[in-house]
């Protein structure tokens, strides 16, 4: 019944903008796709050990630049050793739309480079737990997209892990940035409603979520 009625964009926090039904279902099965072919490797899509012994239950792949708790490289050190798949510049261009729509003309769309793309794998029963990205060096906004099952995202402050914070269903082919003054919020997934993705997308269970970000380390 939910999609008999539209849902509005909403400015979550100052910087952070939650914009519904931003990918076109042929985009999100090209993305799906895309992340089928990323997944395969060099680098595997895998379960990421954080160093005080737990493993995440999110599943990961890295574009550009590998990410693994708390830093970055060029090769993934904690996997293989491979390097990472490049970043693709038809994805730049996508980040670079989508900050487009998010803040507007003179928003700094024309200047937004990312470089890097985590690309999240949530089952049934995947969580994220409350974070903050913080290993890049620029400034630059953050770009989600989803695709498959709703999830629950809970955006927070940039102070803690704790309240206050605001919980946004986060559908397929939604769209959020987050950047200036909630680029530093905490944040984090504690919820994915299985069965909730709508036809078409390529996926048959799960939700895919593509982060784009600027890490500011050049080279």
């Amino acid at each position: 019944m939910d999609g008999l009625f539209p849902r509005s964009r909403a400015i979550v926090a100052p910087g952070a903008v939650h914009v519904p039904d931003w990918l076109s279902p042929e985009r999100q099965r090209e993305l799906v796709a895309a992340c089928r072919e990323w997944a395969r490797g060099p680098v595997p899509l895998r379960h990421t050990a954080l160093p005080g012994g737990g493993v995440m239950s999110v599943r990961t792949v890295c574009l550009g630049w590998h990410w693994q708790p708390y830093r970055y490289s060029r090769t993934a050190d904690d996997v293989n050793g491979a390097r990472v798949a490049p970043f693709p510049a038809w994805l730049a261009e996508l980040g670079r739309a989508a900050v487009a729509e998010a803040y507007g003309p003179g928003g700094g769309s024309e200047a937004y480079a990312p470089d890097a793309a985590l690309v999240n794998f949530y089952d049934g029963t995947a969580r994220m737990g409350m974070h903050r990205d913080d290993e890049e060096r620029s400034g630059a906004p953050v770009v989600s997209l989803s695709i498959g099952d709703t999830c629950v995202f809970r955006f927070g402050n940039t102070e803690g892990r704790g309240r206050p914070w605001t919980d946004v269903e986060l559908a397929s082919g939604d769209l959020f940035v987050f950047g200036g003054p909630a680029r530093r919020a905490f944040h984090g997934v504690p919820v994915v409603r299985p069965g909730t993705a709508p036809p078409g997308t390529g996926m048959s269970g799960g939700r895919l979520n593509v982060t784009l970000r600027e890490t500011g380390l050049g080279g």
